[in-house]
């Protein structure tokens, strides 16, 4: 059988997935947002009675979120079969496509044993940092659809470190944030159970995280610019991250401080996915070997 997809194509293709993984994280939290969450009481139908039931807002808004990732599951497919069609095939855009397809089935079932247990904070939890996940493997799989056209980096094995300690530090503030969620008033559901911690605890100790993490990254950037080397690509890219993380830490403490609107509260779900995205993204061009070889021109 003839391979007639590009190298281009299919970094397209790779790009698609990782929108509509990221675009996946913001439906799932507007459902939660407008207390959708339980909107349909069963699954994989809606209720007892009904597969789909669109009578009520509440579950019209569910049944969107659960249509939208069956969307995604026909992207995703797509991207693995696209793998196996290029000219030229590599194992990794296989394998890390195939990631995305286990996934995004798993998501789906996380979603239903969400729903069947009332909105259980530990499943609630799960569903979030699962898509975290989906996202780290797509942001991944584009980089590895581009290898040797990548921006130059030229990180030393101690900066990859400092790089790698980063995102650890970034993990623990998301995963701190959704234990957060899971203690607030957006659970999805008036009546859904929430963690007994007093807010204002696990508020801090997210913060704590979300603090060190971007001190440590200032500290990163500083070194980098003192460094003799010039480094276009990780000084701009760190500078990016910084500023984003500032703005997300900003939202966060605002949204803290005035009751926890829902404006402000979607607008910080849309930066965690944001800067999650820039710290996967920076650390596996900067530490993975994915960079062009510094006298390879870059293509347009």
């Amino acid at each position: 059988m003839k391979r007639n997809i590009s190298p281009r194509s299919y970094e397209k293709l790779c790009f698609a997935s990782y929108l509509s993984l990221f675009a996946i994280v913001v439906t799932g939290g507007l459902v939660r947002l407008t207390g959708s969450g339980l909107g349909c009481s069963d699954w994989p139908q809606c209720n007892s009675e009904k597969f789909i039931d669109v009578s009520s807002m509440h579950g019209a808004i569910e049944q969107i979120n659960r249509l939208f990732t069956g969307f995604v599951a026909v992207i995703v497919i797509a991207a693995v079969l696209g793998s196996l069609f290029l000219a030229e095939r590599k194992r990794s855009l296989t394998r890390l496509s195939l990631g995305l397809v286990v996934g995004v089935l798993a998501q789906e079932v996380l979603g239903g044993i969400v729903v069947l247990t009332g909105l259980n904070p530990f499943a609630n939890m799960g569903h979030f940092l699962l898509s975290m996940v989906l996202i780290a493997n797509a942001v991944v799989l584009c980089r590895h659809a581009r290898e040797g056209r990548n921006p130059v980096s030229d990180c030393s094995p101690r900066e990859k470190k400092y790089l790698s300690g980063i995102g650890v530090l970034f993990a623990l503030a998301v995963i701190s944030g959704t234990v957060v969620t899971a203690t607030g008033p957006h659970a999805g559901d008036e009546n859904a159970v929430r963690f007994g911690f007093e807010i204002s605890t696990v508020a801090r100790i997210h913060g704590f995280f979300v603090l060190l993490s971007l001190l440590a990254l200032l500290l990163v950037l500083l070194k980098v610019r003192k460094s003799t080397n010039t480094r276009e690509f990780l000084e701009q890219r760190l500078a990016v991250f910084l500023g984003v993380g500032l703005l997300q830490a900003l939202v966060g403490y605002v949204q803290y401080f005035n009751g926890i609107p829902v404006v402000l509260v979607a607008t910080h779900l849309f930066g965690a996915a944001l800067i999650w995205s820039i710290a996967v993204d920076t650390i596996t061009v900067s530490g993975s070997g994915l960079s062009r070889p510094r006298s390879q021109p870059l293509s347009h």
